[in-house]
């Protein structure tokens, strides 16, 4: 159900115009300010690709002493050498900060999600916050890579342990980890990625969570299982390797298919709705890949997840991981997370909104702070995204149609961007050297990106007004808003519906300030706040005119999720999309920048991707493709008590910092361990049983 309230001016955006506002040439594109120097940030320890891990076997293997004596010797579970592949995953003691470590304690996360379900290849969220991250494994890894210097960069391999291409690069064939097991003790098998590809990212019934589709991976890809552990990809383009990346998560990790399967249509009576909603929270012990299988859910309270003793990595002396025993995932708020992380009754948060910045700087500098806190480059950006689908994606009635005509309107879209004084919505969410003028496009803060290549229309609310009029809209009632012209909507006042993340603080912040400003400009915004999977369904059906949307991978590295930069097949867009008929109906500019992508992912040169991003910055920017608001740093707290934090790992880069620190290798001392288990000694039951157990 949507919920729509109208929002007055906020006092802290009511701020006298800025003297570069008033400039006679305040309107005339230039490249963004330079922003502050922020000298807290974090150092990365750059690395060989290589030094991270390998596929070996070991001369043995060791578990914790309880598993073994609890479950081995009582006949409940095959011996670990047994439970493990020919070849496991080894983590080299060389890349692990603090080196090998021991078993034991937990690690409690604060989030504010919810969960609606285990499905996440039928379109399920888990509740965010890396729990999907630590249940899900997929067939490349990226996360880590933002210790690898850039010329090194490759996804590492994961659940594929190797592929090589074919001599004429058309073809890619993968070679999966052989005698692995779900946490079932189910065989882990080309299977489970031919139900994924077949029947969830090919059947346009089925969306996964993190948008997987058949563009993802390359308009005409084809994919097809040669035996057990081997499966053969087949590209249009000569060694596309940029799919490698599409490879990791979110958008090719596969579910257990023995499980899913005989619920999908296609193999059973059910309806997709039923499929997707086959495998509710209440369900436990749900087959994973992952290291952490979630054995215990109270509504609004908890999630409770327990080590996967069918876990397919170990350290090089044979431990099997991981070492910590038990997850837990507190269902809280956003806010609270940062609180709890800071306060030590948490352990982990990216400190991602910008309301609690200084404070938990200022507890984080205290002697006796069981947090560490370290921030990373200002790869944490927010966009105002337009809906430019005039082909009925969402089934828009005449109002919502005529926005969307709006927003493709070259001048409309100029005169919200110069009608935002983003330097005070900045400071609306925190004082001092932490946001920054965003005009849109890359983040300032990636390898790609390039300050002489950003357009950024600077605010200039006069200016606005005009290209608004040029847009052909004036207020012809007197109101303050400005109409429709005759004969569009019935003339009445233009008024959008803003798209917002409920469950956000800064998200609603963020909103308000764009609500405010807009109604200076003559535009009446009416915000429409949802919870994150109402939000996210809104999104992905087509149900906004406007939103406000936290960057994601593509604006950060750049190389992950490359085809959500443009519109480049049906549902790779975030904001535009097709209609019915299956084709997306392209501005000059989009079909630009769809080139430029196709270009990029198809070249082998580095030089030649910069140059390629240099031109995709200024087309993307230039036309407003997305209206920047404002970006910031992120900062990682997490407890002093955990060994093997890589230094500098940024909270969001390759994909969030759940991933990047590796959390199947992070181990706490034996001194430093805490009595937080709920259910020590105890392994996942059988896949919809009740809990864990003895």
């Amino acid at each position: 159900m949507r919920h729509f309230r109208p929002i007055g001016l906020l006092a802290a955006l009511t701020i006298a115009t800025s003297a570069i506002a008033i400039s006679a040439y305040a309107a005339e594109p230039t490249v963004p300010p330079v922003p502050a120097v922020f000298p807290a940030e974090g150092k990365i320890k750059y690395v060989e690709r290589s030094s991270i891990l390998e596929f070996k076997a070991l001369p043995d293997y060791h578990e914790p002493a309880w598993v073994t004596d609890k479950f081995v010797k009582s006949g409940k579970l095959p011996p670990v050498k047994d439970r493990l592949p020919k070849e496991p995953l080894v983590f080299k003691t060389g890349n692990m900060p603090d080196g090998i470590g021991v078993y034991g304690d937990t690690l409690r996360h604060v989030i504010g999600g919810r969960p609606e379900g285990w499905n996440y290849g039928g379109g399920q969220t888990q509740g965010w916050g890396g729990i999907d991250i630590g249940l899900s494994e997929c067939l490349t890894r990226t996360a880590p890579l933002f210790q690898v210097e850039a010329k090194d960069t490759e996804p590492l391999p994961n659940l594929a342990k190797g592929w090589e291409w074919s001599t004429d690069g058309h073809k890619l064939t993968m070679h999966l980890v052989e005698g692995a097991k779900w946490s079932d003790g189910v065989p882990f098998n080309a299977d489970d990625l031919m139900f994924y590809w077949e029947d969830e990212v090919n059947d346009h019934n089925v969306s996964p969570l993190n948008g997987a589709s058949p563009e993802t991976f390359g308009a005409g890809t084809t994919l097809k299982k040669i035996d057990d552990y081997t499966v053969e990809w087949t590209f249009k383009d000569a060694f596309p390797r940029q799919y490698l990346y599409a490879m990791a998560y979110g958008t090719f990790c596969p579910g257990p298919s023995h499980i899913l399967k005989p619920q999908h249509p296609k193999y059973s009576k059910n309806t997709y709705e039923q499929f997707k909603n086959a495998f509710p929270p209440e369900f436990m012990n749900m087959p994973v890949m992952g290291a952490w299988v979630p054995v215990e859910y109270r509504s609004d309270d908890i999630i409770v997840m327990r080590r996967n003793p069918y876990y397919w990595k170990v350290d090089e002396k044979g431990n099997q991981l991981p070492y910590l025993n038990e997850l837990h995932y507190k269902l809280s708020t956003w806010a609270d997370r940062d609180v709890q992380a800071v306060a030590g009754s948490g352990d982990f948060s990216n400190l991602e909104q910008p309301e609690n910045f200084v404070a938990s700087l200022k507890r984080a500098a205290q002697p006796e702070a069981p947090a560490r806190l370290a921030f990373g480059p200002r790869l944490i950006g927010y966009n105002l995204q337009m809906n430019f689908s005039a082909n009925g994606w969402g089934n828009p009635d005449a109002r919502a149609q005529a926005v969307r005509e709006l927003n493709r309107n070259e001048h409309f879209r100029k005169a919200v961007s110069m009608a935002l004084d983003r330097k005070a919505i900045g400071e609306s969410l925190v004082k001092g050297p932490f946001t920054a003028i965003y005009p849109g496009g890359l983040s300032s803060g990636s390898s790609f990106y390039d300050r002489n290549s950003t357009v950024y229309y600077p605010f200039d609310l006069t200016a606005a007004k005009a290209e608004l009029a040029k847009a052909g809209l004036k207020d012809t009632d007197g109101d303050g808003i400005v109409n429709f012209p005759a004969g569009v909507n019935g003339g009445k006042d233009v008024e959008l519906t803003l798209l917002v993340n409920n469950s956000y603080t800064t998200d609603k912040s963020l909103a308000e300030g764009v609500i405010a400003q807009m109604e200076k400009l003559g535009l009446r915004v009416v915000i429409n706040a949802l919870d994150g999977n109402q939000r996210d369904d809104a999104n992905y059906s087509g149900r906004f005119d406007w939103m406000v949307r936290r960057n994601t991978t593509e604006l950060a590295s750049v190389v992950q999720n490359t085809e959500q930069l443009a519109p480049v097949g049906p549902r790779t867009s975030w904001n535009h999309r097709a209609g019915s008929d299956g084709k997306v109906d392209l501005m000059p500019f989009e079909k630009e920048m769809v080139d430029i992508v196709n270009k990029f992912t198809q070249s082998q040169n580095s030089d030649e991707r910069v140059a390629l991003m240099k031109k995709f910055q200024k087309i993307s920017t230039e036309n407003l493709y997305n209206i920047g608001l404002t970006e910031y740093p992120g900062a990682l707290i997490i407890n002093k008590r955990f060994s093997n934090v890589p230094p500098g790992t940024p909270i969001f880069l390759f994909n969030w910092a759940e991933d990047s620190v590796l959390r199947e290798r992070l181990w706490v001392a034996a001194d430093k361990q805490g009595k937080y288990e709920l259910f020590p000694d105890q392994l996942p039951g059988a896949p919809g049983s009740a809990g864990p157990i003895k």
